[in-house]
């Protein structure tokens, strides 16, 4: 028997202590539209079909009945990390603005294939990384490659 593919990666999420906070960061700062906003989630457009789920911490971890069926409980705790996809030449230019914003770049590497990635923290101290093609060696035809 051959075993399904898997498509693409459709969400992620991070565990926040102040809701309202995050949401400001991951809006004003990183530019992400939301889709759905309350005080227990605040789920954003991550471009490209993905979608960023911002939790607030301790209040998922309960199975949540939805007219379809039921979601099972989930929480995080502690420094997560995700990483974004940028284009090739946007590393300065997402540099100079996370710098108007007051965000420390923390970390910064250049991949063997090319890639680049800038680190930094969120206000929950999760780590995000903004990361061009030429990193994974999958990621030849994402959009931002030239």
């Amino acid at each position: 028997m051959t075993r399904p593919r898997i498509a693409g990666l459709l969400e992620t999420a991070l565990y926040v202590d102040d809701m309202a906070r995050s949401a400001r960061f991951f809006r004003d700062v990183l530019g992400l539209a939301p889709m759905i906003e309350s005080d227990r989630l605040t789920a954003f457009d991550a471009g490209h079909g993905g979608v960023l789920l911002v939790f607030a911490r301790g209040q998922s971890t309960e199975d949540v009945t939805v007219p379809g069926g039921t979601i099972p409980g989930h929480d995080g705790h502690g420094p997560l990390h995700m990483a974004f996809a940028i284009g090739a030449n946007e590393v300065e230019a997402w540099r100079t603005h996370l710098a108007e914003h007051g965000v420390e770049v923390t970390q910064e590497v250049s991949w063997p294939a090319g890639g680049r990635s800038l680190y930094f923290n969120d206000p929950d101290g999760h780590v995000l990384e903004l990361a061009t093609p030429g990193l994974w060696k999958n990621d030849a035809d994402r959009p931002g490659r030239g």
